[in-house]
């Protein structure tokens, strides 16, 4: 706002500037001030959108949420509701429908009705100033009326005259104001004055699997790796077309996206041998991370993987079970990286004239070479570039980015933007284990999602705190990937907790997070590190060969496979699970359990019995998932849970029945409940809910 000069008729920068809309709008969430980023959902997310809003005196007022499409269409307004704590802060849900660049405001103005009503309800029945407060508010009805559709018009013009009727008993004519009927054209078309509207705040809407998905990472070169046992040859490497052979078996288990390390040739020079060392013999294949050699970079497939066309056949493979393919990106390379020839420039260089190799005191990579992104950030950015669409036009939509925080933020703002304006579908994920802020950062500026410190939070409390993080404040721009196991992270709570533990993790991953991941092996409760204390796995799939005898551990029953498929089924028969910002923590009396629920309101059209036991959700248009778990993998442990009903959509007396998923079993639930958990035989109750008809 500017303020006029009298004298001159030009802007007089001497006064000062009111910053504050005549009714103000505040701190509205979930805008992200700095650098404007947008927020962000999937179609069909609900999400929470706030404010504080206030005005002077005690003038009543309304506020609401208006979404504006893509196409520019601005969306019927969502009513804002106070939240009675004192605050002024006032919100309403919307939902997106459809991808693309939204955007959002909110809307604030005097309600003239609400407060004559108030008011009314006050005076009338002492006797004070009657006939004035019922003339009054008969001329706000006529106001009302003139700025209604046609079809609600004729009833608030008839409330009007009703109200000016001196015939008709005072209290009948106010009582009539307040009509339900009423009450609801009023809430659709409210009598607006001294209108405030914040701006238009960005929103990025991504297709669904932004949010929600379950990961299966695995080696191509693994699976279908042979060796000769008279030691005749070396080992041989998998290729796509026997790693093929394995997607049946993962489709199986529920998994909609496989991950690949790199699949580019690998560097021979300080090639890394089994369990890192540094000396690799012959036969040794080397870290795919190690990226580069003679036969091409970053632009190339292993000769021993295949061809374009047998990538081609596994990517359509995978698709025929209903599974994408992500790709790992890891910009980096092997000294014999066809760049380090080509563009020497692109590479630090040490004062005895060598190139840097990638460090991490006192861990040393010698086999890699990072790229410094401040010699030629031009000519790296459109070289990456023209990689991730080379890529993309193979027929990867998935990206998982090897150590982003390794590289500066500029340049992943704007290749995601740039990737993100012709193809929209492409996500990325972030793989970048490090300090907060720059974790949430990398969110921020457009990476879809992003792992997470799931891995080192083990207790109730560390998972509580972290969790109410994830589906809270971070859930307008951080989407958690949880992962249970990396290639580089095997958690001491696996190594020493057993099968329990691995189905523990497994059922806490499912269930808490939208997207959840795991590393081949998980499966088969494979837990020996390379030593006492270390997170590196003995023999790691990293630097060797690791070929897995499935159908040896499907017969003898040492597979945790037939949990996973049932922890993915759940997935996919409860939408509560498939979103975040649903998730409810709630009180166990021992901090060895921890107690979660997921409560989603969906359309009764697509309302359908949920849960792979076959019970209703509860109601027709409420999903909802609770889930006990036991997070000592050791011990039998029991406890009183006391339950948050009103965030189950029940009172807080309500009597309910729950099915557990796990046993079939049904027991009547209230507040207050009584749980024990054997880790060894089952341990989770993983519940649906149904009102107790009774």
């Amino acid at each position: 706002m500017r303020v006029e000069s009298r004298m001159s008729g030009k802007p007089d920068s001497s006064k000062p500037v009111p910053r504050i809309g005549r009714i103000p709008i505040l701190d509205v969430e979930p805008h992200r001030t700095c650098g404007e980023w947008p927020a962000k959902a999937v179609v069909g997310e609900t999400f929470t959108v706030s404010a504080t809003v206030f005005r002077e005196g005690h003038e009543m007022l309304g506020a609401a949420v208006v979404l504006r499409t893509p196409d520019g269409e601005v969306l019927a307004p969502a009513t804002m509701t106070g939240h009675d704590d004192g605050t002024d802060r006032m919100s309403a849900e919307v939902t997106p429908t459809g991808p693309g660049h939204w955007h959002y405001r909110v809307e604030a103005w005097g309600d003239p009705i609400a407060h004559w009503h108030h008011d009314a309800l006050i005076k009338v029945p002492r006797g004070q100033d009657v006939e004035l407060m019922l003339t009054e508010g008969s001329l706000l009805f006529e106001r009302a009326a003139k700025g209604m559709p046609p079809k609600d018009r004729p009833r608030l013009t008839r409330l009007a005259k009703q109200l000016a009727d001196v015939t008709v008993d005072a209290m009948e004519r106010l009582d009539a104001a307040g009509r339900p009927d009423v009450l609801d054209v009023l809430a659709r078309h409210p009598l607006r004055e001294l209108v405030t509207d914040s701006p238009w705040f960005p929103l990025v809407v991504h297709r669904e699997r932004a949010l929600t998905g379950s990961w299966y990472e695995f080696f191509p070169r693994s699976e279908g790796s042979t060796f000769d046992p008279l030691g005749r040859r070396g080992p041989m490497s998998g290729t796509f077309r026997t790693a093929a052979k394995r997607l049946p078996a993962i489709a199986e288990m529920g998994f909609d996206v496989v991950y690949l390390p790199p699949i580019h040739p690998i560097g021979g020079t300080f090639r890394k041998g089994p369990n890192n060392t540094l000396e690799a013999g012959p036969y040794d294949p080397g870290s795919p991370w190690a990226i580069g050699s003679a036969e091409g970079g970053h632009d190339a497939i292993h000769p021993d993987l295949g061809t374009f066309a047998d990538f081609k056949a596994f990517v359509e493979a995978a698709a025929d079970l209903g599974m994408e393919v992500a790709l790992d990106l890891a910009l980096q390379c092997s000294p014999d990286h066809p760049w380090v020839t080509e563009h020497p420039e692109w590479f630090t260089k040490r004062a005895d004239g060598t190139i840097a190799y990638a460090e991490n005191p006192p861990k040393k990579y010698q086999d890699i070479y990072p790229l410094n992104f401040d010699n030629d950030p031009e000519g790296i950015y459109r070289e990456v570039l023209r990689v991730v669409r080379l890529w993309m036009d193979h027929g990867v939509r998935i990206f998982r980015v090897d150590n982003p925080h390794t590289k500066p933020v500029p340049f992943w703002e704007r290749l995601l933007a740039e990737v993100a304006e012709t193809d929209p579908d492409v996500l990325f994920l972030a793989e970048a284990f490090t300090r907060p802020a720059m974790m949430h950062t990398l969110a921020k500026i457009g990476f879809h999602q992003s792992y997470t410190y799931f891995t080192w939070k083990n207790s109730q409390w560390e998972l509580e705190q972290y969790f109410s993080e994830l589906a809270g404040p971070a859930a307008a721009y951080m989407r958690p990937n949880v992962f249970v196991n990396t290639p580089d992270i095997l958690n001491e709570y696996l190594v020493h907790g057993g099968r329990p533990a691995f189905e523990i993790r497994a059922i806490l991953a499912a269930l808490l997070s939208p997207t959840w991941g795991v590393y081949s092996g998980y499966e088969l409760i494979e837990n020996t590190p390379v030593r006492p204390g270390s997170e590196e796995y003995r023999d790691s799939e990293k630097y060797q060969y690791r070929p897995r005898d499935w159908e040896r551990a499907e017969r003898e029953g040492t597979t945790i496979a037939p949990l996973i498929s049932r922890l993915n089924g759940f997935r996919r028969a409860h939408p509560a699970l498939r979103r975040l910002r649903d998730l409810r923590f709630h009180s166990v009396d021992q901090h060895e359990l921890i107690c979660f629920s997921k409560k989603l309101t969906i359309p009764r059209s697509e309302a359908r019995p949920g849960g792979t036991g076959g019970s209703s959700p509860l109601t027709g248009h409420d999903d909802v998932v609770l889930a006990v778990v036991n997070l000592n993998p050791h011990q039998v442990r029991e406890a009183t849970v006391h339950l948050d009903l009103p965030a189950l959509g029940l009172a807080p007396d309500a009597e309910f029945a729950v099915t557990d998923e796990f046993s079939g079993e049904t027991y009547t639930w209230r507040q207050a409940n009584y749980v024990r958990l054997d880790p060894h035989v089952q341990p989770a109750h993983i519940f649906t809910l149904r009102r107790n008809e009774s």
